[in-house]
C-alpha cells in the first residue's frame, strides 16, 4: 500500500498541513522539521510530484535551450546544468534549437502554460519578441532586457590573454578570425580586446569577421589566409573555428605550431578524459551552469538575485602553440 501524507502526519504526531509545508520547502520550526523528516525516512514516503505541481502551479522542470546537441561545448554545459538541477530535485527539458527560433518559441510557450518553471538559454536566434519581464529566464552571453539575468565568461579578458600569449610566444603578424552575431552578446568582446592589445603593442593584426550565419566558410578562410601568408599567430572566435583554420592551413602545407600558432576560445574537449582540441581560452562551464541554475531558481521564487554574473577564464595549451 502506498504511503500517504496522512501516514507521515500520524507517525510524526503533526497535522497533514505541516507535512505538506515540509515537503514543499516551506520553513517550519526546526524541531517540527526533524520529526516530519524522521517520519518520512522511516516510512520511505515519496511525495506525489504531479499532485504537488497542481497545488503549487509548478512543474519542477526547467527548459534548457542550446543551439545544437552535437557541439561538445553545448552538450557539456547541458550535462552540468542537469547535474545542478538534479541536486535541487528538478528535471530538465532539453531543446536542441538547431538554429530554429520557432522551436525556442515553443519552449517559451511551455513556460506560459506552466509546463516548465523557467528557462536557461544559449540562443542566437531572433526571439526577442517572446521575452517578457515575467519570464523566469537566464541567458548565457546574450543580452535581452534589464529584467533578464545573464551569465558570462570574461570574454574581454579572454581576448586580452590570447593576444598577450601569441606575442609572448614570438608571433609578429597576428590575425583574428570569427563570426559576428546580429544579436547583442558578449562574444564580440573577444575580438575587441584582442585588437586593442595588438594595437597597443604595435603589432599588425588582420581581421576576418564574417556575418552569421556564415556561408562558404571554407572559401572565405582559403581566400583570407592565401592573401595574408605572413600571418604567424591566429586567435579565433571559438575552438571549432580554429579547427577549420587548421584544416585550410594544411592545404597550404602549414602546420601548428611549427609554421604558425593558433588559439581558440571555449575549452572544447571531445571527451572528458581527452585533452583540449587546440590551445584555447577555457570557460568554466561547470561553475557557469551551477550559477545559471541558482539564479533561475531565485527568479522562480521571486528572490533577489544578480542580473549579470561574470566568470574568469584561463589559457590552456592544446598543442597548437609553442610551450
Amino acid at each position: 500500500m502506498k504511503i500517504t501524507m496522512k501516514d507521515v502526519a500520524k507517525k510524526a504526531g503533526v497535522g497533514v498541513g505541516t507535512v505538506s509545508r515540509v515537503v514543499n520547502g516551506v520553513k517550519v520550526k526546526a524541531s517540527t522539521y526533524e520529526k516530519v523528516h524522521a517520519a518520512i525516512e522511516s516510512l520511505n514516503y515519496e511525495p506525489d510530484e504531479y499532485a504537488r505541481g497542481l497545488k503549487t502551479n509548478r512543474s519542477n522542470t526547467i527548459a534548457l535551450i542550446i543551439p545544437t546537441i552535437w557541439h561538445p561545448f553545448f552538450s557539456k554545459f547541458a550535462y552540468y546544468v542537469e547535474e545542478a538541477l538534479s541536486e535541487k530535485k528538478y528535471k530538465l527539458y532539453l531543446c536542441n534549437a538547431d538554429g530554429r527560433p520557432e522551436k525556442e518559441a515553443e519552449y517559451i510557450q511551455m513556460n506560459k502554460q506552466n509546463k516548465v518553471d523557467g528557462i536557461i538559454a544559449i540562443t542566437y536566434s531572433d526571439i526577442d519578441q517572446f521575452i517578457s519581464s515575467n519570464l523566469p529566464l537566464v541567458s548565457i552571453d546574450r543580452h535581452f532586457s534589464d529584467e533578464v539575468a545573464y551569465v558570462v565568461a570574461d570574454n574581454y579578458r579572454g581576448g586580452q590573454i590570447a593576444a598577450n600569449k601569441l606575442i609572448e610566444f614570438g608571433c609578429h603578424n597576428l590575425a583574428y578570425i570569427g563570426g559576428t552575431s546580429p544579436y547583442p552578446n558578449e562574444t564580440n568582446d573577444r575580438k575587441a580586446a584582442f585588437y586593442e592589445v595588438c594595437k597597443k603593442n604595435h603589432f599588425p593584426v588582420k581581421i576576418l569577421d564574417m556575418p552569421e550565419p556564415i556561408s562558404d566558410l571554407h572559401e572565405q578562410l582559403n581566400h583570407f589566409l592565401s592573401i595574408n601568408s605572413e600571418i604567424d599567430g591566429i586567435f579565433t572566435i571559438n575552438d571549432f573555428m580554429a579547427l577549420n583554420v587548421i584544416k585550410v592551413m594544411k592545404q597550404f602545407g602549414k602546420t601548428a605550431p611549427k609554421d604558425y600558432q593558433i588559439i581558440g576560445f571555449d575549452g572544447v574537449k571531445m571527451a572528458c578524459e581527452t585533452d583540449y582540441v587546440v590551445s584555447t581560452i577555457v570557460q568554466p562551464l561547470k561553475e557557469m551552469a551551477e550559477a545559471s541554475v541558482e539564479i533561475l531558481l531565485k527568479k522562480i521564487f521571486n528572490e533577489p538575485t544578480e542580473q549579470r554574473v561574470v566568470f574568469p577564464v584561463h589559457f590552456h595549451s592544446g598543442g597548437t602553440t609553442i610551450l
